[in-house]
């Protein structure tokens, strides 16, 4: 078996229950980027080759390669194929994938770290109880992260899931993703809300920033393949790294 042909084969990249396939193959070939595997410039197999091997439809490929274009990681040049992109200056991250700061910084060959600020289980508040349909005698995980690259803070993140998903929460260490996929729980889908923000006293300290610098605010709430909401995170991303970009297309 040749060597495109094992980092591409369905047992390099597909895990039954791990989402949908062009998700799944598209969090591989950031992987692939991230490890050195497929280098800065280079150009990706093309689309009838890319399938052939994966064992997947074109129709897959192309929503693999339009995520990683959304993200940022890989560029279309007309009648020449797909590339790897260049770093650029700042960080792009898409609102159409589910992909965790851990996932988004490896793909980029950055080191991530979290600070964990606070873990534990508590008595749902009225927003966690409406968003995650929660009763008032129900407990809910709550983790709030710095998160970083190398020695620059990012985001701080706050998560909140019901026990039941998450029982252990001091036990996200670094991708709270991670721990939800090895126990069979993590989201399938996701609504987020972006606003504009200015970050103010102990934020804008473990950010880093001026009192009063703008940042990003995303609050998403993640579901599970049955529907039911499952997380929900609220989010303050530096705006001076952090682009968030999403892909249209026709109605």
């Amino acid at each position: 078996m040749s060597e495109l042909s094992k980092i591409y084969a369905p047992d390099a990249w597909f895990k039954q229950g791990g989402g949908p396939r062009y998700q799944q193959l598209q969090r591989h070939i950031s992987e692939l980027i991230q490890s050195g595997e497929i280098s800065a410039d280079e150009r990706l197999l093309p689309e009838r080759e890319m399938a052939e091997i994966a064992g997947v439809s074109r129709v897959t490929i192309r929503k693999a390669v339009a995520q990683l274009v959304a993200d940022g990681l890989v560029e279309q040049r007309q009648g020449a194929g797909s590339y790897v992109r260049k770093e650029s200056k700042k960080l792009k991250q898409s609102l159409s994938t589910l992909i965790s700061f851990t996932e988004n910084m490896s793909a980029r060959g950055k080191t991530s770290s979290s600070e964990i600020l606070a873990a534990g289980l508590f008595t749902p508040n009225p927003d966690e109880m409406v968003t995650l349909g929660l009763s008032g005698t129900d407990k809910v995980a709550r983790v709030r992260r710095l998160r970083s690259a190398g020695e620059t803070p990012m985001a701080l993140e706050s998560s909140s899931l019901p026990q039941d998903i998450l029982p252990f929460p001091e036990r996200v260490k670094v991708s709270l993703y991670k721990v939800l996929r090895e126990r069979g729980q993590a989201p399938v889908r996701a609504i987020q809300r972006v606003t504009a923000v200015n970050v103010s006293g102990e934020d804008a300290e473990l950010l880093r920033l001026p009192e009063g610098s703008a940042v990003l605010r995303i609050e998403r709430t993640g579901y599970l393949a049955s529907r039911r909401p499952i997380e929900f995170t609220s989010g303050l991303y530096r705006s001076d790294i952090y682009d968030f970009i999403s892909e249209l297309g026709a109605d």
